[in-house]
């Protein structure tokens, strides 16, 4: 039985603005959640209401709510070998973290890229670059780069490489890691054979601290297959245990724990009750 305080949350909706995800979101038991900040394939922002933001904070303050995990788009990449596709990384993040003043202290979590031919070096070379452009002393969100299953020419499938683009930003203080349990599993790191040396590993290559939040998915493929094939939780190749093993660690006491399991609103809420139920 957990003995920490464990914040669950499920990607949202973010139709109908601030209150409405997190009406949505408190139904199916949570008590934090994430939402894309846009289409995720790409495309404009909806506008956001600055008096519905205003009524969320207050709404999140009284029930306690967990950091909200904003999600950019999928297609956002600052290391594309296209002009036109790093113009788009660089607008998005800009529109996306004024935004995210709406929710102030929250998280605003990307996938870093791919290189597309260019390398891993030129890669980190590059969305360090975006990131040096685009944060600021005044914001008051933490940007995390999240980790990757290294599928095709993907940036971040080590945690080498998020270490490299964390020394590369000039803001530290503004970083942060978002750790995808699916991911590092499909990248090669066991955490259902060796959880802790796992997590020691990571702490020894960029730090424990730096962990802001946690998706928690299961896995399609086998470990170490670099194919990203999210499962629910009880139902990929990691055992049921193994995820509540993770949740329940001591060394991710408090975080954001997000599902991105492939389900409905009713397969969301019993991934969040059998959580509940199973970790007391």
């Amino acid at each position: 039985m957990s003995t920490q305080k464990i914040y669950i949350g499920y990607h949202v909706s973010a139709s109908g603005g601030y209150m409405a995800m997190g009406g949505r979101a408190a139904a199916l038991g949570a008590d934090t959640f994430a939402f894309f900040t846009r289409n995720p394939r790409g495309g404009a922002a909806a506008r956001a209401d600055p008096e519905d933001a205003a009524a969320f904070r207050a709404w999140a303050e009284e029930r306690a709510l967990g950091p909200l995990v904003a999600h950019a788009p999928y297609t956002l990449n600052p290391c594309s070998d296209k002009e036109n596709v790093r113009e788009f990384a660089k607008l998005a993040f800009t529109e996306d973290l004024e935004r995210m003043e709406l929710t102030p202290g929250n998280y605003y979590n990307f996938h870093p890229g791919s290189h597309v031919g260019q390398g891993v070096s030129a890669g980190i070379e590059a969305i360090a670059a975006l990131l040096n452009e685009v944060l600021s002393p005044e914001m008051h969100t933490t940007v995390l780069l999240e980790t990757m299953a290294g599928k095709g020419s993907e940036v971040g499938g080590r945690f080498e490489e998020l270490r490299a683009i964390l020394d590369a930003v000039e803001r530290q203080e503004k970083m942060g890691v978002c750790l995808d349990t699916c991911h590092i599993w499909d990248g090669g790191y066991d955490i259902e054979n060796d959880l802790d040396g796992v997590l020691s590993e990571f702490d020894r290559v960029i730090g424990l601290g730096r962990l802001r939040a946690v998706h928690l998915n299961n896995s399609m493929n086998p470990c170490g297959s670099r194919k990203d094939r999210h499962a629910r939780l009880r139902e990929g190749r990691m055992a049921p245990e193994t995820i509540l093993r993770v949740v329940n660690h001591p060394a991710l006491s408090g975080l954001p724990f997000i599902l991105e399991t492939p389900n409905d609103d009713r397969g969301y809420a019993d991934e969040i009750a059998w959580l509940r139920a199973a970790l007391g």
